[in-house]
Order: C-alpha cells, then structure tokens, then sequence
C-alpha cells in the first residue's frame, strides 16, 4: 500500500466536507467552504496517480472551480454514468453540473490569472424544495433517481429525467438527516439521522421497509455526517457513529432479515463516514495451490471522528489496515477508484489523502457476470417490469441482456461529448422562474454561518447573472411556450424577421406563400389549418410564414441524457438535390402560356377578379392544409355544365382526361375540378456532339457525333462506347438526342422517337422501341431502362428478360393541380421509377400494386418535427447514397433546429416521431432499398425500445421470426428485400435487450430463434 497527501488539492486552507471521484476515474471533485460561499471544485486525477504527472506542469491540477453555492457545500456526487455532477450545501439548494462546451479559460473570480479553468462545467438546474441546510445527495444505480437529504429531517427524492420533478418527499426522521445510500440495484435507500435511528425505505411504494434503532441509542454528540454504505453485493448496510459497550462502532446491518449481529470496532471516536469498495473480491490464486473456488468478499472503508481511516475485509475479522493521525481534523468523505484499488479520503482540516492498494493486498475483483449472479441468488430472480420506477430495481435475468446493457453504458458518455454546442441562448428563465424572481428570493433570507468559536456570521450574497451557460429549460420542464407567452414572443422575431434564419431552420416559407401579392389584404391568409393539432402558431408577419413550429422537449428519455441527445448541432437544410438539366420541366401553365400549341384553357366567364381571389385563397392555404393535399394545390375554376371546350388542338391525353371530368361536372355543376391541363414535358434539344460517363465501377463512357457520314442520301450518326479501355461503335439513322446506360446497358434515344438498347459490349438486345411521343428523360440501372416521354407517360423495361416493368403510366396524378413540375427523375438498381416534383414531393410508381406512392415532401410536418437522430444506428451514419436518402435530400436535418426553439408535448413528440418513422420504412420497403430498409428498421426498433411500445415491438419480431412450425397455409415470407428476416431479428435483439423493461421479449424471441436455427 501506498500513502500520498497531495498538497495542491487545498480549498486554501478551508475545510473540505466531500470528495467523489469521476466514473472514469480520470477527475475527482471536493465539495467545502470558499472564501465567502460554497465551494466545487474539480481536479485532475492524473498527477495523484502519477508522480511524473505531478511534476510536470503543462499537465493542469484543477480543471474548474465553481462557487455558485452561496453557502458551504456538504457533499458533491458524480452521476453513474459521469455526465453529471450534483453538489448540496448549506444554501438548501441541490446544484446539478454539466460540462459545457469549450468557450476557453475562463478565471477565477478574484484569483491570479495562473488559476485559469481547464474545463467549462456549468450549472443546468437548481433543485429548491429544503427548508434547511442539504447534507447529503445519492444518484440511484441507473441515475433514475436522485435523492437528497436535510436537516430538515426531510428526503426528496428528485426525478432525474426530468429536473426539477420531484418524486416523493420521504418523512419519518425526527432529526437532522445526515447520510443517504442506495443499494446496488436500487430497491432501497437507506438513511441516518442525528435521532438515532436508520431507516430503510422500498423504493416500489417509498414506503418504510424497517427502522433500526438499537445500535444508535446509547450514542452521545453529533457528528457533522453520517454517511453510510451499502455493499456491492447487496448483503451488507453499514452504518456511521453506532456504539456497542459504549464503544464507538460502524453498525453492520443484514440484508437478509434486517439483523445488527455484527459492528466494526476499534475506532476510538465516533464513525463519520463508511464506503464501499464498487467491487467484489475473491482470493488470488497462488501457484501450485489448490484451486477451491473462494468465497467472494467485499471492502470497506471507515473514517471517524479520531482522524484515522480503516480498510476492512469482510472475509477477515481484522482490519487489513489501519492508518491512524492521518489528519488534524475529523474525516469527512471517502471515495473509492472504479477499479477498486484506491482511495480519496478528505478531512475538516482542508487536506486530502490518497491511499493505493495492490492486488495482492485486496484480492481478485469478480467480473460483471459473476457480480450478477451473486445479485441473482440475494435478490431473486425479477418480476415482469410493468413501471418506470421498477426498471431500475431490475435484475438482469439473461446474461446475453446484461452484455447489451453494459454496452449501452458504456456508450452513454460518449455521446454526451460535444453535443452541448449550438444551444440557442434562453438565460432569463431557469427552471420556470426568471433570473429577477430567483435574486429576489436570494435577497429574502439572510444565510448564516457560525465561525469557530461559535460567532454569528451573516454570508454576503453575490447578486450577479446567474451562470446558466448553455442549459435550455425546455430540457427539464416540458411546458409548452404558448403564443404570446414571454418566451415566444422572443422567438417570433428571430423567426419572422430574417428569412436567412428561417431558411436555415428548414421553415422556408412554401412557394404558394410567397406569391400572394404583398398589396392583398392578409384575412384568408391568417386561417392555419394546424397538421398536427397542436397549439396553433401566431400568425408572424404580413405574409404570414404559416409553419407551426413544432418543437420538441426532452422528458422521458434514457436516465440522464435529456441534455445530449435532443439538441445535437446539425448542418443548415439545404434545398432539394440539384437539378439536372437535361429533366428540368416549366409547369404546365407556363407552357400553356408559352407553348402555342396549346391555348389558354379558361373560360371568359371566370376571369372576373373575384375568381382571382379564390385562386389566391385556395394557393395561399395549401401548404397548411395536410388532408386532401392534393387537391388543395389545384388551381381553382368553376365549370358551367355540359359547355364544350373551345380548344380543338388538345392532344389525345386531355380528352381522354376530359373524358374522366365530364359526368362528375354534370351531375354536380357547383362541384370545382381542376381544369384538364395537357401535359407537356420538356424534350432535350439536338446537339452535334456530346459524351457522357454512364458508369464509374466499371467506367463506360459514351460519344455521340450526330450526321456524321452520308451514304446514298442519308446521314448518319455515330455512337461510340468505350468501356474499361475496350470500344465500340454503331451508327443510327436518325439524330442522337439522349444517351443513357448502366454497367450491363446502354440505352439510345433518338429524333424519330425510337429508343435503342445495346449489350455493354455493343450487341442489340431488342428491336428499336417507337414510343408514344418525343422522349422527355431516359434512365439505365442494372439491366432496367425507364423512359419519360414529353406527353408525361412512363414505361419501364427488363431488357434482360425482356418484359415490361411498367406500362405506360401516365403523370397526370402527380401532376394534377397546382404549379408542381418534375424536377428530378431517376431509377433504381431495383427498376423502380422515382419522380421528383418542384413542389419537394417526390413519388415512386410500384409495379405491384400499381399506384404512384408518396416516398418524400420536404414540406412534410412530420418531417419537421420527427426526433429521432439518438435512436439512428451510431455504426453507419445516416446512407446518403440511397434512393430514399437521394430523394429525401437534407430535408431530414430541416426540423432539428426548429425543435431547439420551444417544447412540443411529448406524447405527441412521440407519435409523431412513431408516424415519421414508419413512413421511412414503408416508403424503403416499396423502393425496394435493402441497405436503408435495414437502417431505419434498426431506428424504428430503437424507438419503440425506448418509448415502451410493447405490442409494436411484439408485432415486429413476430414478423422477423415467422411461424416456429411451418404449416402448408403459411404465406409468411423468409425473406423481405433479399434480408433474412431472421438476420434482421438477430440484429434487433441486442437493442431491445438494452432496455430492461423488454428483457421478457428479449428472451422469448432469442429462444425461438435458438430452436429454429437448432432445427
């Protein structure tokens, strides 16, 4: 063992009531007394560890100080997954920390700039509840909860996933609480009082399981603390300042039965404080000796009164050892490393003392498997987790649940780094009070202090900016800003005011918005139809942007991680993908407008000004209107009955549209339709020359040279493929207008509207196709070519097994109403056709079913307002090359920095999320993506772990798993997209084996997925 006193860890002669050390044993902090108030502070566990550390002085000892408490501060705990720190003190309040992002040094008020911080911790919530000093504060083992105790004679018990919620106050004590310990699967906390008594409470009802008096009555005097300890085992509770024989002890307690056989003695002053080692021993095995299997014991450490510190075994009936004048005052905290081999341990006197075991002196510590079937055997096997407070007195039942939870913790502070940043700034709330009302409420009470020889002292209240740093209250109180509310009445300028900020917050006003002439009066622009029906968003200035912002809170995430998963920094939205040239189209009016061929199809009867005004109503509501998108995009006219069209150059397309129109205009001649508008797509124009790359793995690349040679009266024209240094050529008799291919095809159009398909060597593989009307856009993928004709017909063709993959499908339902044109078209490696509109709708044609099907609007709420990015898979980052990601653009960041800006409830929150999530699996299902079908099924499951969806959950599996017994009626499907559903299964496990609540589904889908692969 090795003793170390590092000097530099001082609070300047003041003494230090607590010290705790990081999870990842990399920092520690000391709570005490500052020069006029409550002092944290947090150091560096590198130069205590290391003596080369110590001694080198670019490496910094204290890496922050904070004095926002404005008076002593008794105890400072680290959350179990390190992302917090929770400090108590004699100001009544709980301080809750959290690394903030780097802003640079900042010093310390009133030192040398020499004390600059290392590290940025902030303080994101204040818990007020105690009405005297706070003495002791405990994380519950899954950071569920968090408790605190007072001399008050009170415990709050604070909900830790939403601050500042408060779970139950637990009343009972006569006297000053003065210690607080959870046992190791959190199914009590235990406390002890100043009235000689230490109670145990269930954490399933916070009722009081027992109180345990005998061993505290003959104690005399107080203690500042009485911090006891639970072991790691869950057998042992071991009491401060207990007497037997009028002898000071540490009272041990049994689990089993609540029994007080067994006290550790030889202390000579009252116990203060005990701590348990985290780990449990077994004995090291010494070569040649027999290898019997140990009996696993646990480690204890006690300090007291009579400044000295003990290390007990609980395998020994002596002390291992015992340090006595360690300090000049009494011992007020003991903390020990994560591996279990060291110890901190502070003093009253303001010093601290680092003890170092070795192997050798504490013995083997056990894994996380045998610790778990040791909690197995005390505590039992668990019941079914039905609430959110019982998941955390859960035992593991499965030991492949265990990996996978562990590996979730092991993930949690990871993600915590660096997602702070971009916060907008909301200082003047905390916590639902202002900053005005919290000073107010400082200035009220005086805080006293008395000096050592028992003078009154009255602490001097600083009245500066409460440093709330980068916290949003929308983390912890999930109240909705309501319009006209303070809050929103900040944010509605931000919004309106700057285009540039509305654009970046994927809020772009939709185009229909921006075309009402600014002159009109606003009145039928001010009725928002809300999508969702949330509270409806003030109408924010002439040309009302009508967006409800809807904006999510954090309330019932995994413990504790409120603050990093909701707000992570996400790029500015960008517009839809860009467009190419060669598929870009006027809308249909326009060309009306332009065209010639086709006259303006309007009656005279409707160009009276008040039909200007519905037009104007109609366009100007569309975007706000969800239901019956469609047919809110159209433009407007009224139909007199049975009146011909004057327009006699139509093409065929339009009187067989009018065909469809007519009987419903006869029967309802009040009914408006959309006016039967002839689709024309725009046609690439003849060019001399001009190549293309059509492939990079393997790389094909194509000339064209139109009437390049002449025989006999006719021109020709070449085409020209060369092919990973092999070429070939051919030659057509008409002019090249659009080449396309893939590695397997080629594809060529030419002006006398006949489309070639040649091999990748250059062999014809059919006859030339005459289509229908001029071609518009012309796709190759595998060995699948999809043409677009300029009358807005669609064909795809299966060139190798020469079928048709779609017939001749008409436009005219995507592109019905409005002033929507095709802006992108494209095909996928599995031949399924994908039209992109100007208005940022984006539709496949499914063969199967044969319908046009919504795969992406980039003007979707749900888009805007779905969270999900903590639940996407942290493997693969979000595919960008698949044909949904294509489409989708980065519309998917455009609702993440809307949701920094107000709260939305979170149940609804969570169905919107639920309803975005299963859209993006449906729509990669019907694309035929297998790549993203498995990334967002993965999501989807996260999601439903996470939010507790059982039955969804139950339904997913039992569609991966399939029928145990096949029967000869079984239309069940092995596989979907070319993925074993059964793989897809397996893959699934281990997320839901991350949330305890699930571990009975775990189970059973795990073991019939054993029976059919043992089958």
């Amino acid at each position: 063992m090795k003793l170390l006193k590092p000097t530099w860890v001082n609070h300047n002669g003041k003494p230090i009531f607590s010290v705790d050390i990081h999870p990842e044993g990399t920092k520690f902090a000391t709570g005490g007394q500052g020069e006029d108030s409550g002092k944290v502070v947090i150091w560096n566990m590198a130069p205590v560890l290391r003596e080369e550390d110590e001694k080198n002085e670019n490496i910094p000892k204290m890496l922050c100080q904070m004095d926002n408490h404005l008076a002593c501060v008794n105890c400072v705990r680290w959350s179990n997954n390190g992302v917090y720190l929770a400090s108590g003190g004699d100001d009544k309040l709980v301080m809750v920390w959290k690394r903030a992002a780097y802003i640079g040094p900042s010093t310390v008020f009133g030192s040398s700039s020499k004390l600059a911080n290392v590290e940025q911790w902030r303080c994101v919530t204040i818990l007020r509840n105690h009405t005297g000093d706070v003495m002791d504060v405990a994380w519950s083992p899954h950071d569920v909860w968090l408790a605190s105790c007072s001399v008050d004679n009170t415990i709050v018990i604070w909900n830790a996933r939403k601050f500042p919620e408060i779970v139950t106050t637990l009343k009972g004590h006569t006297g000053l609480v003065k210690g607080l310990t959870w046992d190791p699967v959190g199914k009590y906390i235990a406390s002890q009082a100043d009235d000689h008594s230490l109670k145990v409470w269930r954490t399933m009802d916070w009722q009081l399981e027992t109180n345990i008096t005998k061993p505290f009555n003959e104690c005399g005097g107080t203690t500042h603390v009485l911090r006891l300890s639970w072991s790691p085992d869950g057998q042992y509770l071991v009491s401060a300042h207990a007497m037997n024989n009028s002898g000071p002890t540490a009272q041990i307690i049994e689990r089993d039965g609540w029994k007080t056989n067994m006290d550790f003695v030889g202390h000579r002053k009252a116990v203060t404080v005990v701590k348990f080692n985290p780990k449990i021993f077994k004995k090291m095995q010494k070569n040649g000796s027999s290898s019997k299997p140990s009996c696993p014991y646990c480690c204890c450490a006690v300090g007291s009164k009579d400044r000295s510190v003990s290390v007990w075994l609980t395998s020994l009936k002596r002390p291992l050892v015992v340090i006595h004048d360690l300090f000049d005052k009494s011992i007020m905290d003991i903390t020990w490393t994560l591996n279990g081999l060291g110890i901190l341990v502070c003093s009253m006197d303001g010093t601290v003392a680092f003890l170092d075991f070795s192997q050798d002196e504490l013995g083997d510590p056990l894994n996380e498997e045998e610790k778990n079937s040791i909690h197995q055997n005390i505590y039992g096997k668990s019941l079914a987790i039905t609430t959110q407070a019982q998941l955390s007195t859960t035992i593991i039942e499965n030991p492949e649940m265990l990996k996978y939870q562990q590996a979730k913790e092991a993930a949690e502070p990871h993600n915590a780094v660096g997602q702070e940043a971009q916060a907008p700034k909301l200082n003047s709330v905390v916590n639902g009070e202002s900053l005005e009302d919290i000073r107010k409420n400082l200035l009220k009470k005086q805080v006293e202090t008395r000096t050592a020889d028992g003078r009154r002292r009255i602490t001097p209240l600083c009245i500066a900016q409460l440093d709330t740093g980068d916290f949003s209250p929308a983390l912890f109180n999930s109240v909705p800003i309501l319009p006209g509310s303070s809050m929103s009445s900040q944010l509605t300028p931000q919004v309106s005011s700057d285009s540039n900020t509305a654009n970046s917050l994927g809020l772009r006003p939709p185009p229909e918005t921006q075309a009402v002439p600014p002159s009109k009066p606003t009145d039928d622009t001010k009725e928002c139809v809300n999508p969702l029906g949330t509270i409806p968003a003030p109408a924010m200035n002439s040309t009302s942007m009508k967006t409800n912002l809807l904006l999510t809170s954090a309330t019932k995430i995994e413990p504790m991680k409120a603050l990093d998963s909701r707000f992570t920094e996400r790029s500015k939205a960008t517009p839809g993908v860009t467009i190419s040239s060669s598929s870009v189209g006027l809308s249909p009016l326009d060309r009306m407008k332009d065209g010639g061929a086709v006259k303006e199809l309007k009656p005279k009867e409707d160009t009276s000004s008040d039909s200007e005004d519905k037009m104007v109503a109609v366009k100007s509501l569309s975007f706000t209107k969800r239901k019956g998108e469609i047919e809110s995009m159209e433009v407007v006219e009224k139909r007199k009955k049975g009146r011909p069209r004057k327009d006699s150059k139509a093409m065929p397309l339009m009187s067989q549209a009018n065909q469809q129109v007519a009987p419903s205009a006869e029967r309802e001649p009040s009914r408006i339709t959309a006016p039967t508008v002839v689709l024309k797509l725009p046609t690439p124009a003849p060019q001399k020359t001009f190549s293309i790359q059509v492939s990079v793995e393997p790389s094909v690349h194509i000339e064209v040279e139109n009437e390049v040679s002449s025989a006999a009266g006719v021109r020709f024209s070449q085409l020209r493929c060369a092919r990973q240094g092999r070429e070939w050529d051919t030659l057509l008799s008409s002019r090249i207008l659009v080449v396309a291919g893939s590695s397997d095809v080629i594809a060529v159009a030419c002006e006398d509207r006949m489309l070639s398909v040649f091999s990748a060597c250059g062999r014809r593989l059919l006859p030339a196709i005459l289509l229908p009307a001029p071609l518009s856009a012309l796709h190759c993928s595998g060995s699948f070519v999809m043409a677009l004709t300029a009358c807005a017909s669609l064909s795809v063709w299966d060139v190798k097994k020469q079928t048709v993959v779609v017939r001749n499908v008409s436009l005219l339902t995507i592109l019905s109403g409005g002033d929507a044109t095709v802006s992108q078209s494209l095909l996928t490696q599995q031949g399924v056709p994908v039209i992109c509109l100007s208005n940022g709708k984006s539709y496949c044609f499914s063969s199967s079913l044969e319908t046009w099907n919504l795969i992406a609007d980039k003007q979707d709420p749900l888009v805007q307002c779905a969270d999900f990015r903590h639940f996407l898979p942290s493997q693969d980052a979000l595919l960008s090359s698949g044909p949904l990601a294509i489409m989708q653009g980065r519309a998917l960041n455009a609702g993440r920095l809307a949701s920094r800006l107000a709260s939305t409830p979170h149940h609804l929150q969570q169905r919107v999320t639920l309803a975005y999530l299963e859209n993006q699996l449906a729509s990669a299902l019907i694309l035929k993506s297998s790549q993203e079908y498995r990334h967002w099924l993965l999501t989807y499951a996260r999601f439903l772990v996470n939010e507790g969806s059982e039955h969804r959950l139950r339904e997913l599996c039992r569609d991966l798993l399939g029928p145990v017994h096949k029967s000869a009626g079984s239309i069940w499907e092995a596989t979907i997209l070319g993925l074993r559903k059964q793989d897809l299964l397996k893959e699934v496990l281990p997320v839901i084996g991350q949330n305890l609540r699930f571990q009975r589904v775990f189970t059973e889908f795990q073991d019939q997925l054993e029976l059919l692969r043992n089958k």
